[in-house]
């Protein structure tokens, strides 16, 4: 077995979205391609996400979200893990996010937008190519 440390990855649907099918994909795909992955179910709150990446020491949390909230919820995302000192985790989407919306988001400091119909292969190369290795 390899010494190597796996990449950690927390899969989160914030807010009211009650469609899961998309992160359940990516989470088993990233699963796949060695990762450890945590899924944290429907209707999490920010300081829900929050808390369980800290929690988990995840080098990354992918956000699933469809309901149009992805402006309010994802920067709340990302202020709170570097709150907690998480400078180093990687906050992604993956949903329905309008092109106007993505430059303001990684402004705030998202690290990439995956829209509908991105490969999964695009995911876990993005991981693997930016993700820092810690031991």
């Amino acid at each position: 077995m390899s010494s190597e440390r796996k990449i950690r990855v927390l899969v989160a649907k914030p807010g009211l979205d009650g469609h899961d099918r998309g992160a359940k994909v990516i989470a088993r795909a990233l699963r796949d391609a060695g990762m450890e992955v945590i899924y944290t179910g429907l209707r999490q709150t920010p300081e829900m996400i929050a808390a369980a990446a800290l929690q988990e020491d995840v080098d990354a949390v992918g956000v699933s979200i469809l309901s149009g909230a992805h402006n309010t919820l994802c920067p709340r995302i990302v202020q709170l893990l570097h709150e907690r000192g998480m400078d180093d985790c990687l906050v992604l989407v993956g949903g329905i996010v309008p092109q106007e919306d993505i430059p303001r988001l990684k402004e705030q400091g998202v690290a990439e937008i995956f829209l509908p119909g991105t490969s999964t292969e695009d995911i876990v190369r993005f991981l693997r190519e930016n993700v820092r290795p810690r031991e």
